[in-house]
């Protein structure tokens, strides 16, 4: 039991750094992680969440430093799941506050932790489902290369003219 408490606090751990990473280097106009960000995109707009614990996370985003907090991630926007998801960031009505901070943002308050936890717990059989069947199907392929691999026989090669 113990070991699975560790194993999960390290399985915790490594997705949220791995969250916080993606949240800090999060750029729409770089094509080099867009799929990544495209499903972070989706996870907030789906589980009506923004940033892991919260929308403070995105102040630690490289763009909306220099923006000086004046945009914000548009996935995150307080709208029905219905609507299409959004892609990279929306600018802030500034003439009405021009000194916002993330508290400001017309954004998800709750963080996407919780949401993605539940969801892994919900769906946990059939990942594992899957995850065995993968396993099945790699486990009968290697069987089958080994039964074939003992059945060849040496062939003589003598009678075969060289050039």
């Amino acid at each position: 039991m113990g070991l699975c408490l560790t194993l999960l606090a390290e399985l915790r751990a490594e997705v949220s750094g791995i969250v916080h990473k993606l949240i800090q280097d999060y750029n729409p106009d770089d094509d080099k992680n867009r799929t990544i960000e495209n499903a972070w995109d989706y996870v907030q707009s789906q589980l009506s969440c923004c940033g892991w614990t919260g929308p403070e996370n995105w102040t630690q985003n490289t763009i909306l430093l220099e923006r000086n907090q004046t945009s914000y991630s548009c996935s995150c926007k307080n709208v029905t799941k219905d609507s299409l998801p959004y892609e990279g960031f929306c600018n802030l009505d500034i003439t009405s506050n021009p000194n916002a901070t993330f508290a400001d943002w017309p954004v998800n308050k709750p963080g996407c932790m919780e949401g993605v936890e539940s969801w892994v717990q919900e769906n946990l059989g059939i990942i594992l489902g899957v995850c065995a069947g993968v396993a099945v199907i790699e486990l009968l392929g290697m069987v089958l290369s080994i039964c074939l691999c003992k059945n060849i026989h040496t062939e003589d090669y003598t009678k075969v003219p060289k050039y």
